[in-house]
Protein backbone atom coordinates (compact mmCIF):
# COMPACT_ATOMS: atom_id res chain seq x y z
CA UNK A 1 0.00 0.00 0.00
CA UNK A 2 2.88 2.11 0.74
CA UNK A 3 4.44 1.77 -2.78
CA UNK A 4 1.27 2.48 -4.27
CA UNK A 5 0.71 5.78 -2.18
CA UNK A 6 4.66 6.75 -2.97
CA UNK A 7 3.93 5.99 -6.58
CA UNK A 8 0.84 8.04 -6.88
CA UNK A 9 2.48 11.11 -5.49
CA UNK A 10 5.66 10.79 -7.90
CA UNK A 11 3.26 10.85 -10.87
CA UNK A 12 1.37 14.06 -9.03
CA UNK A 13 4.79 15.63 -9.00
CA UNK A 14 5.54 15.04 -12.19
CA UNK A 15 2.04 16.44 -13.76
CA UNK A 16 2.60 19.06 -11.85
CA UNK A 17 6.46 19.79 -12.81
CA UNK A 18 5.09 19.13 -16.94
CA UNK A 19 1.63 21.95 -15.96
CA UNK A 20 3.81 24.44 -14.37
CA UNK A 21 6.99 24.12 -16.88
CA UNK A 22 5.34 26.74 -19.67
CA UNK A 23 4.45 28.94 -16.94
CA UNK A 24 7.45 28.89 -14.93
CA UNK A 25 9.75 29.43 -17.93
CA UNK A 26 7.31 32.32 -19.34
CA UNK A 27 7.56 34.09 -15.85
CA UNK A 28 11.53 34.81 -17.19
CA UNK A 29 11.47 38.46 -18.38
CA UNK A 30 12.41 39.33 -21.70
CA UNK A 31 16.32 39.19 -22.42
CA UNK A 32 17.40 42.73 -23.75
CA UNK A 33 20.98 43.43 -25.27
CA UNK A 34 21.75 47.32 -24.77
CA UNK A 35 24.29 49.69 -25.47
CA UNK A 36 26.80 50.56 -22.14
CA UNK A 37 25.29 53.75 -21.76
CA UNK A 38 21.47 52.87 -21.08
CA UNK A 39 22.55 51.06 -17.85
CA UNK A 40 20.44 53.94 -15.41
CA UNK A 41 17.54 54.51 -17.92
CA UNK A 42 17.13 50.68 -18.47
CA UNK A 43 16.97 49.61 -15.22
CA UNK A 44 15.10 51.74 -13.80
CA UNK A 45 12.69 51.32 -17.58
CA UNK A 46 12.72 47.83 -16.26
CA UNK A 47 11.57 48.60 -12.84
CA UNK A 48 8.42 50.62 -14.01
CA UNK A 49 7.62 47.75 -15.93
CA UNK A 50 7.62 45.18 -13.37
CA UNK A 51 5.31 47.22 -11.27
CA UNK A 52 2.89 46.83 -13.94
CA UNK A 53 3.06 43.29 -12.99
CA UNK A 54 5.10 41.67 -15.64
CA UNK A 55 8.35 39.60 -15.39
CA UNK A 56 10.96 41.86 -15.00
CA UNK A 57 13.26 41.85 -18.34
CA UNK A 58 16.77 40.74 -18.09
CA UNK A 59 19.05 43.48 -18.92
CA UNK A 60 22.81 42.95 -20.86
CA UNK A 61 24.76 45.92 -21.40
CA UNK A 62 27.72 46.11 -23.69
CA UNK A 63 29.33 47.86 -26.20
CA UNK A 64 26.93 48.12 -29.18
CA UNK A 65 29.31 46.18 -31.27
CA UNK A 66 30.24 43.02 -29.24
CA UNK A 67 26.53 43.20 -28.71
CA UNK A 68 25.64 42.57 -32.57
CA UNK A 69 28.62 39.99 -32.44
CA UNK A 70 26.53 38.29 -30.16
CA UNK A 71 23.57 38.26 -31.67
CA UNK A 72 24.80 37.30 -35.37
CA UNK A 73 26.77 34.27 -33.37
CA UNK A 74 23.20 32.95 -31.70
CA UNK A 75 22.40 34.68 -28.18
CA UNK A 76 18.98 33.97 -27.67
CA UNK A 77 17.83 37.13 -27.06
CA UNK A 78 14.39 38.91 -27.28
CA UNK A 79 15.46 43.19 -28.07
CA UNK A 80 18.54 45.00 -29.38
CA UNK A 81 19.20 48.02 -28.48
CA UNK A 82 22.02 49.87 -30.06
CA UNK A 83 24.16 53.30 -29.35
CA UNK A 84 23.85 53.89 -33.60
CA UNK A 85 22.31 53.21 -36.39
CA UNK A 86 25.48 51.31 -38.07
CA UNK A 87 25.48 48.47 -35.41
CA UNK A 88 21.82 47.94 -35.82
CA UNK A 89 22.12 47.91 -39.56
CA UNK A 90 24.45 45.04 -39.37
CA UNK A 91 22.44 42.89 -37.63
CA UNK A 92 19.01 43.78 -39.57
CA UNK A 93 20.96 43.07 -42.92
CA UNK A 94 22.62 39.59 -41.61
CA UNK A 95 18.54 38.82 -41.11
CA UNK A 96 18.50 38.93 -37.33
CA UNK A 97 15.85 41.73 -36.42
CA UNK A 98 11.96 41.20 -37.13
CA UNK A 99 10.58 43.59 -40.11
CA UNK A 100 8.55 46.09 -38.66
CA UNK A 101 10.08 46.03 -35.07
CA UNK A 102 13.08 48.66 -35.44
CA UNK A 103 12.27 52.22 -34.51
CA UNK A 104 14.33 54.75 -32.79
CA UNK A 105 14.33 54.95 -28.48
CA UNK A 106 16.09 58.12 -27.74
CA UNK A 107 18.68 60.34 -28.54
CA UNK A 108 22.08 61.94 -26.85
CA UNK A 109 24.88 64.40 -26.52
CA UNK A 110 28.69 63.68 -27.05
CA UNK A 111 30.65 65.62 -23.92
CA UNK A 112 34.30 65.55 -22.80
CA UNK A 113 35.16 65.39 -19.16
CA UNK A 114 37.93 65.56 -16.60
CA UNK A 115 37.92 64.12 -13.19
CA UNK A 116 36.06 65.95 -10.62
CA UNK A 117 39.26 65.99 -8.38
CA UNK A 118 40.27 68.24 -11.65
CA UNK A 119 37.74 69.76 -13.40
CA UNK A 120 38.95 71.36 -16.22
CA UNK A 121 36.47 73.82 -18.97
CA UNK A 122 37.47 74.09 -22.17
CA UNK A 123 35.65 75.68 -25.30
CA UNK A 124 34.85 73.27 -27.59
CA UNK A 125 35.21 74.66 -30.88
CA UNK A 126 37.44 74.20 -34.00
CA UNK A 127 41.34 74.14 -33.47
CA UNK A 128 40.74 74.00 -29.45
CA UNK A 129 43.83 73.66 -27.54
CA UNK A 130 42.79 69.68 -26.78
CA UNK A 131 46.32 68.40 -27.10
CA UNK A 132 47.83 71.22 -24.67
CA UNK A 133 44.99 70.47 -22.08
CA UNK A 134 46.18 67.42 -21.65
CA UNK A 135 49.52 67.99 -21.02
CA UNK A 136 51.44 64.65 -20.85
CA UNK A 137 47.91 62.43 -19.90
CA UNK A 138 46.13 60.57 -22.69
CA UNK A 139 42.48 61.04 -23.95
CA UNK A 140 39.60 58.55 -22.93
CA UNK A 141 37.92 57.54 -25.72
CA UNK A 142 35.77 54.29 -26.75
CA UNK A 143 37.50 52.50 -29.51
CA UNK A 144 36.65 54.85 -32.57
CA UNK A 145 37.54 51.68 -35.10
CA UNK A 146 34.06 49.71 -33.92
CA UNK A 147 32.42 51.79 -30.30
CA UNK A 148 29.60 53.96 -31.00
CA UNK A 149 30.97 56.03 -28.91
CA UNK A 150 33.84 56.54 -30.52
CA UNK A 151 32.86 56.45 -33.41
CA UNK A 152 31.29 59.68 -32.43
CA UNK A 153 34.04 61.23 -30.95
CA UNK A 154 36.89 60.69 -33.62
CA UNK A 155 34.03 62.35 -36.28
CA UNK A 156 33.82 65.06 -33.88
CA UNK A 157 37.68 65.86 -33.25
CA UNK A 158 37.78 65.72 -36.89
CA UNK A 159 35.15 68.11 -37.77
CA UNK A 160 37.24 70.54 -35.33
CA UNK A 161 40.36 70.04 -36.96
CA UNK A 162 42.41 68.30 -33.75
CA UNK A 163 42.28 64.47 -34.74
CA UNK A 164 45.75 64.84 -35.51
CA UNK A 165 46.66 66.18 -32.88
CA UNK A 166 45.70 63.36 -30.47
CA UNK A 167 45.47 60.54 -32.14
CA UNK A 168 48.70 58.78 -30.49
CA UNK A 169 47.63 60.09 -27.24
CA UNK A 170 44.55 58.24 -27.03
CA UNK A 171 43.25 55.63 -23.78
CA UNK A 172 41.13 52.99 -25.18
CA UNK A 173 38.01 51.42 -23.30
CA UNK A 174 35.67 48.75 -24.94
CA UNK A 175 32.77 50.89 -24.38
CA UNK A 176 31.42 54.00 -22.96
CA UNK A 177 31.85 52.96 -19.08
CA UNK A 178 34.89 51.94 -19.17
CA UNK A 179 36.29 54.79 -21.30
CA UNK A 180 34.57 56.87 -18.25
CA UNK A 181 36.08 55.03 -15.48
CA UNK A 182 39.71 55.67 -17.16
CA UNK A 183 38.83 59.27 -16.18
CA UNK A 184 37.20 58.51 -13.02
CA UNK A 185 40.37 56.63 -12.09
CA UNK A 186 43.03 59.83 -12.96
CA UNK A 187 44.18 57.37 -15.79
CA UNK A 188 43.56 59.96 -18.38
CA UNK A 189 43.17 64.01 -18.17
CA UNK A 190 40.17 64.10 -19.87
CA UNK A 191 38.00 61.70 -22.18
CA UNK A 192 34.66 61.55 -24.64
CA UNK A 193 31.54 60.56 -23.04
CA UNK A 194 27.68 60.63 -23.85
CA UNK A 195 26.58 63.53 -21.27
CA UNK A 196 24.42 60.67 -19.40
CA UNK A 197 27.29 58.93 -18.70
CA UNK A 198 28.67 62.18 -16.96
CA UNK A 199 25.45 62.66 -15.74
CA UNK A 200 25.64 59.16 -13.76
CA UNK A 201 28.78 59.77 -12.10
CA UNK A 202 30.06 62.20 -9.33
CA UNK A 203 33.47 61.39 -9.98
CA UNK A 204 33.58 63.38 -13.09
CA UNK A 205 32.83 66.45 -14.53
CA UNK A 206 32.01 68.18 -17.87
CA UNK A 207 34.48 70.45 -19.47
CA UNK A 208 32.40 70.85 -22.32
CA UNK A 209 30.10 69.44 -24.63
CA UNK A 210 29.97 68.89 -28.47
CA UNK A 211 28.40 70.56 -31.03
CA UNK A 212 26.11 68.96 -32.84
CA UNK A 213 27.06 69.60 -36.18
CA UNK A 214 30.38 67.99 -35.41
CA UNK A 215 28.93 64.50 -35.73
CA UNK A 216 26.39 62.15 -36.92
CA UNK A 217 22.86 62.58 -34.47
CA UNK A 218 23.04 60.25 -31.33
CA UNK A 219 20.33 57.53 -31.83
CA UNK A 220 19.52 54.41 -30.01
CA UNK A 221 17.57 52.36 -32.19
CA UNK A 222 15.58 49.33 -30.90
CA UNK A 223 14.07 46.52 -32.30
CA UNK A 224 13.10 42.91 -31.36
CA UNK A 225 15.06 39.90 -32.98
CA UNK A 226 13.90 36.75 -34.77
CA UNK A 227 14.47 34.55 -32.33
CA UNK A 228 12.92 35.86 -29.47
CA UNK A 229 9.96 33.68 -28.22
CA UNK A 230 9.57 35.72 -24.80
CA UNK A 231 5.67 36.68 -24.91
CA UNK A 232 6.53 40.20 -23.12
CA UNK A 233 8.96 41.20 -25.43
CA UNK A 234 7.05 43.24 -27.46
CA UNK A 235 5.26 44.41 -24.86
CA UNK A 236 8.00 45.43 -22.97
CA UNK A 237 9.57 47.13 -26.33
CA UNK A 238 6.03 49.11 -26.97
CA UNK A 239 6.62 50.61 -23.27
CA UNK A 240 9.96 52.04 -24.10
CA UNK A 241 8.45 53.93 -26.83
CA UNK A 242 5.66 54.91 -24.81
CA UNK A 243 5.00 58.42 -23.70
CA UNK A 244 5.69 56.52 -19.77
CA UNK A 245 8.49 55.00 -21.05
CA UNK A 246 9.90 58.21 -22.60
CA UNK A 247 9.61 60.18 -19.92
CA UNK A 248 12.10 57.62 -18.00
CA UNK A 249 15.08 58.14 -20.25
CA UNK A 250 14.30 62.38 -20.51
CA UNK A 251 14.67 61.75 -16.68
CA UNK A 252 18.40 60.33 -17.09
CA UNK A 253 19.05 62.76 -19.61
CA UNK A 254 18.67 61.29 -22.89
CA UNK A 255 16.96 63.23 -25.78
CA UNK A 256 14.16 62.75 -27.80
CA UNK A 257 15.49 60.50 -30.86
Amino acid sequence: MQKVILRALALLAIFFHISLAPAMAQQRGPLVLAAASMQEAMNAAADAWTARRHARPVLSFAASSALARQIKSGAPADLFISADEDWMDDVEKAGFIQRGSRADLAGNQLVLIAPARMPVRLRIVRNMPLARTLGDSRLAMANPDSVPAGKYGKAALTALGVWPSVANRLALGDNVRSTMALVERGEARLGIVYATDARASKNVTVAGAFPPGSHEPIRYPVARLVKSRNADAEGFRRFLLSQAGQSIFARYGFTRP
